[in-house]
This record gives structure tokens, sequence and C-alpha cells, in this order.
């Protein structure tokens, strides 16, 4: 007399459907990841021009040339002159970058990232 024993584990069917959810999770991750990245050099060169001494006295077209040197340190592609505005605040500015990235996905199908950020720039003279 044969005794039945169950047998388990996953299938090679389940195991390639498993695979190809995966491998699709990383495919846009792949295409997300640089997009995030950019975005964290842009908020990491506005934080830093927030701690520069005298910054909220420069003028604004000074202000954007120090954040371009910083960005361009991180080979950011995607913000431009265009997506760089400045407002008055009390003790110096509001620095407001707002860009768009649209990166292919698959056939006609794109992803589209916007970020929105803002900085306010008020320190004055050496601290």
């Amino acid at each position: 007399m044969k005794s039945m024993t169950s047998q388990r584990g996953i299938t090679l069917t389940s195991f390639l459907v498993v695979l190809i959810v995966v491998a699709f999770g990383l495919y846009i991750g792949m295409k997300l990841f640089p997009m995030y990245q950019e975005y964290y050099a842009v908020r990491s060169a506005m934080k830093s021009l927030a701690k520069e001494p005298g910054v909220g006295n420069m003028e604004p077209r000074r202000v954007q040339d120090m954040f371009f040197k910083r960005l361009y340190i991180n080979y950011s592609e995607n913000v431009k002159p265009a997506n760089v505005k400045f407002d008055r605040i009390d003790g110096g500015w509001n620095m407001k970058v707002y860009y768009e990235v649209r990166r292919e996905l698959i056939g006609n199908l794109d992803v589209v990232g916007k970020f929105d950020s803002n900085q306010e720039l008020t320190r004055s003279g050496a601290d």
C-alpha cells in the first residue's frame, strides 16, 4: 500500500509569474530612481544655499548662479534657469524650483514626475 505524500513548493508557472512581476518592478524602479536622485540633488543644493553666509542680501541672479554651480556638480540636466523663481520675503528670498521630468516607459507610455520645492534664503552676514 502506497502512502500519499503532499508536495510543497512553487510550480514553474508560478515562478515565472513572480519573476515577471519582480522584473517589471525593477524596470519601473530603474526609470524612477534617476528622477528622484536629481530631486534630492536639487533639495541638497537649496539647503546648502540656505546655509551660505549673506545669501539673504544677495541678488537673485547671483544666488541662481550659485545654485546651478551646485547642481552642475551633481550632473542635473532637467532643471533650467526658467524653473527657478525668487520671491522677496522679510530678511531674504523664498526660492522656488518647479520642474517636470518625462521618461519613456513602454511604447507610447511615459512616466512623468513633477517636482516642486521651496527654500527660504534668509541668512544674512557671517553668523
